[in-house]
């Protein structure tokens, strides 16, 4: 059985900017991770570093600036591996901004409940990058959260 993170959220920026910050590799380091690859087409590379978390997958649909599919897994991850989730995120115009609509899914229960904190604290980060601020150095470098026991 698997399950489904999903969240929205609203960013001062146009649908653009943010779309940009999930295909352009020096934008998606600046909220998530310290290194990406990025091909941002479909059946392109998408290869993330997230503080020595290896996310490798492929994207699935690149529809600018209003829709972004990726395939996610981690490396060395034998529940998710390279390829075995679906994210999905949507990009709507609304007034002074864009309205980020997320979906995670096919996650399991144990991966549904780390995502639902990595989620929204990347995505806070995200909120001010594309809004062309800094989120300066993400404290979960330093000292990653502790899963529940």
């Amino acid at each position: 059985m698997t399950e489904t993170f999903r969240t929205s959220l609203y960013i001062e920026a146009e649908p653009e900017a943010v779309f940009d910050h999930f295909v352009k590799p020096e934008l998606l380091v600046r909220w998530m991770g310290d290194y990406a690859r990025l091909e941002a087409v479909r059946g392109g590379v998408f290869s993330v570093d997230i503080n020595g978390v290896l996310i490798r997958g492929e994207f699935l649909a690149v529809d600018r600036p209003s829709y972004v599919e990726i395939s996610w897994g981690q490396a060395g991850n034998e529940v998710m591996p390279p390829g075995a989730t679906r994210l999905a995120v949507h990009f709507k115009p609304v007034e002074g901004g864009t309205m980020l609509e997320l979906e995670h899914s096919g996650l399991s229960p144990a991966e549904a409940a780390r995502h639902a904190i990595g989620w929204p604290h990347f995505l806070d980060r995200l909120k001010i990058a594309a809004a062309g601020g800094d989120p300066g150095p993400d404290p979960w470098a330093v000292e990653p959260p502790h899963p529940a026991a």
